[in-house]
């Protein structure tokens, strides 16, 4: 059974820092595109980020580019999103998600959610 696990959310103040986590069991994380997404205006959710398997290429959304980062911890079967420069546009629930046939294609399992609160 794919289980993953998305964990790092809190409250922080506007302009700082958080790193949110996403770790799997019985999925092998560097198989995969490892996304991470979270509710926006009229959509169900919206990409913020994901990292390919096979290049390490990665995506960011416009409202995160130069902000957060994507990165991979094979070792520990991990992703991680290290988000800098925080600002309460960014609160929301973000899940991390994993596709197996490759980030254009439908991610398959989802994480349950980690709240993220920007706020002073």
């Amino acid at each position: 059974q794919v289980l993953l696990v998305g964990s790092g959310g809190g409250l922080v103040q506007p302009g700082g820092s958080l790193r949110l986590s996403c770790s799997a069991s019985g999925y092998t994380l560097r198989y995969a595109c490892v996304g991470w997404f979270r509710p926006a205006p009229g959509k169900e959710r919206e990409g913020v980020s994901w990292i390919s398997s096979k290049t390490g290429n990665t995506y960011y959304a416009d409202s995160v580019k130069g902000r957060f980062t994507i990165a991979r911890d094979n070792a520990k079967n991990m992703v991680y999103l290290e988000r800098n420069a925080l600002s309460p546009e960014d609160t929301g629930i973000y899940y991390c998600a994993g596709a197996d046939r490759g980030c254009t294609a439908r991610f398959e399992y989802w994480g349950q959610g980690t709240q993220v609160t920007v706020s002073s």
